[in-house]
């Protein structure tokens, strides 16, 4: 089941950014599940607004890692639907506002990366980043607030498991990982996560390629981190979510873990004695 929200603490700002007939910032899937697991995917698309126009960019750059984490939105989507957890996904690119960075970070708003210059980001004034985060930002945090509360509510904390992928080579260097397991201060599903993937044979990066202490995993910090869900941090490379074959391959490695983590955690029998 999938709920189809546009938000609602936006609507004066929303006609200028997104006219009725777009999607809404974001999508619920399972939006009443009771399964103690919440996923989410902050850069699951690649869709740009129209009234933002191209940014300036031409498609391949649209739809290139910097746009949209490839391959993390199908998924997200294909976890909820085979676990029957509740789902969050962003529905516009990480390109208008990213999602999992503070807004005061200069990255929340790109203007170049990887020798490609988002013109449609150059020199945004404070009013425009304001009505970027009013009518993309702050819905998705505050739908990802809502789900937190519901399936606390319900009985147990829920598992926060965040999505992404990262791209094979960075900066000319291979990256010799498949799978970046990341975590800050709270090693419950770091131990889960890498004794699976390591025993479905895959080559697993500890805090790697990116760090969850780092102050840019903004998602998990803000929504996780503080109230102490168990969470995690999950980057698949690219090539191992290519397609729809490879995304369902590694989907069936992941519902097998992540339906393992109510018993192995104990939150099933909150949930039964809550």
């Amino acid at each position: 089941m999938a709920a189809d929200a546009r938000g609602s603490d936006n609507d004066s700002r929303c006609p200028a950014l997104l006219s009725p007939e777009e999607p809404g910032p974001f999508q619920i899937l399972n939006p009443l599940a009771d399964v103690p697991i919440l996923l989410v995917c902050d850069h699951a698309s690649c869709r740009l607004p129209i009234a933002l126009g191209n940014l300036g960019l031409d498609p391949f750059a649209r739809r290139c890692h910097l746009a949209v984490d490839i391959g993390a939105g199908p998924l997200t989507e294909q976890l909820a639907a085979s676990l029957g957890a509740t789902a969050v996904l962003a529905r516009y690119s990480r390109l208008v506002v990213d999602l999992n960075r503070q807004l005061m970070d200069a990255s929340a708003f790109l203007e170049f990366g990887d020798g490609i210059l988002i013109a449609g980001n150059r020199n945004l004034g404070q009013a425009d980043k304001d009505s970027r985060a009013d009518v993309f930002y702050w819905p998705y945090h505050k739908a990802v607030d809502e789900q937190v509360q519901r399936l606390r509510n319900v009985g147990s904390p829920p598992a926060f498991i965040s999505v992404h992928s990262f791209t094979p080579v960075m900066n000319g260097k291979n990256r010799p990982w498949q799978i970046g397991v990341l975590w800050d201060k709270d090693t419950r599903l770091r131990d889960i996560f890498i004794a699976d993937f390591s025993a479905a044979g895959y080559v697993v990066g500890d805090n790697e390629p990116y760090s969850g202490k780092s102050p840019h995993d903004f998602t998990i910090d803000h929504h996780a981190e503080k109230i102490r869900l168990p969470h995690i941090g999950i980057e698949i490379r690219q090539d191992l979510v290519a397609n729809a074959a490879s995304v369902a391959k590694i989907a069936s490695v992941m519902h097998k873990i992540i339906a393992s983590i109510p018993e192995r955690l104990g939150l099933s029998d909150q949930r039964s004695t809550g």
